[in-house]
């Protein structure tokens, strides 16, 4: 049996899929056994009640009159080598590039003990952040000085290798979905509150800026409208979505559309999808796309970044060019209007969220890369996910 280990994951706790992905895979690793310290400014909000082997330890920022801005940075990293020293941990996990990989660089060097630190690349840390000078020297000095580097999809380790001209290895570890949280669920009762029985309803979940392309999702909405009874459910927010509003009284779709806030139980909400609309312009790699296919909701969307790794075009939902609202409404309505082809791509969601991208297959894949930089005997991976 390989040994248990200890792991201090940092990332930013509050908002954005890779606060959820890091929050979820230290609640995965310690259902394994392993001991998951997190470093940050708050706890993480997917963490909840209290766990076995989960330990909160708090970045606290020092005020003192001679800092202009509150050093978070530096109050982290002194952190990060403080709980690896009294705790002695095996590893720093860091989720996000800036700055949470080059804190961790400089805890490694003040522990001066051999601590390894793994950097987990989400999006835009490569594709937003990389692209100012400012940054981009500092940003691959922490890929540099990392022990490994995993990025959520494919076309995120090409960015990075273009933006950055990085040549180490990065690993290829997707994001995931835990199969016992995010599956279809019986919601009858509730979609009468939203819909009727005849009505077909369309869901865009996200932050609502301007990289989500939100507008398209409203033409492809009215498109489809003036073909079917249906509805559309808007799920997040952000600050596109005055301008969103605004749109939708002047479509005079105003009596179609719904707007639900900010969620937490997210596989609830999207169990009421027919249909989920994700036109990106930039998509490192889609996690609403995964949680969707998890409840058996196709995904229309765009062919950008790493959307087609996760949504198999004319499988699991359609994918047409950015900016395309006519193809996608037409393949929104293929879809809606053929009950056999509709069944087929809803079995091929559920089937590939359960094998390629559950749970259990990528922490494995995780643990792998742990023990490898720990020079540790690992235990032999995961390959897929059964019922």
């Amino acid at each position: 049996m390989a040994k248990p280990l200890k792991i201090g994951i940092t990332c930013y706790p509050t908002l954005g899929g890779s606060g959820v992905v890091a929050t979820e895979l230290g609640k995965l690793l310690a259902e394994r056994g392993h001991e998951i310290h997190f470093i940050t400014h708050s706890i993480p909000f997917r963490l909840g009640k209290f766990r076995k082997n989960i330990y909160y330890h708090e970045v606290e920022v020092n005020d003192y009159y001679v800092f202009r801005y509150p050093p978070y940075d530096l109050s982290l990293a002194s952190k990060m080598a403080q709980v690896a020293k009294m705790q002695k941990l095996d590893l720093l996990h860091v989720h996000y590039a800036v700055p949470h990989a080059i804190c961790a660089f400089l805890a490694k060097q003040m522990m001066g003990n051999g601590l390894k630190t793994v950097t987990t690349l989400h999006g835009t840390d490569i594709t937003v952040l990389a692209q100012d000078e400012s940054l981009k020297d500092m940003i691959r000095l922490g890929i540099l000085q990392s022990d490994a580097v995993t990025a959520v999809s494919g076309d995120l380790i090409k960015e990075t290798r273009e933006l950055l001209d990085i040549t180490q290895p990065i690993d290829l570890t997707y994001n995931f979905v835990d199969k016992r949280i995010y599956y279809p669920r019986d919601i009858r009762s509730l979609r009468a509150d939203y819909a009727r029985p005849e009505e077909k309803i369309l869901m865009h979940i996200s932050n609502f800026r301007p990289v989500k392309r939100v507008g398209d999702v409203i033409d492809i909405f009215a498109r489809v409208r003036e073909t079917m009874p249906a509805k559309l459910l808007l799920v997040g927010e952000g600050p596109d979505l005055t301008r969103i509003q605004c749109k939708v009284e002047e479509m005079g779709l105003a009596e179609s559309v719904h707007y639900m806030g900010k969620q937490d139980d997210v596989a609830q909400v999207i169990s009421l999808a027919d249909l989920m609309l994700l036109p990106s312009e930039k998509e490192s790699f889609g996690l609403v796309a995964l949680e969707a296919m998890a409840c058996g909701v196709p995904t229309i969307g765009s062919q950008a970044g790493g959307i087609p790794e996760l949504v198999t075009d004319g499988e699991t939902g359609y994918l047409s060019p950015i900016g395309d609202t006519a193809s996608m409404a037409a393949n929104s309505i293929r879809l809606l209007q053929d009950p056999q082809l509709y069944e087929r791509f809803r079995e091929a969601c559920l089937d590939r969220a359960r094998t390629r991208f559950c749970n259990d297959r990528i922490t494995s894949e995780y643990e792998q890369i742990y023990y490898r930089v720990l020079g540790l005997e690992a235990p032999v991976p995961v390959t897929a996910c059964y019922e």
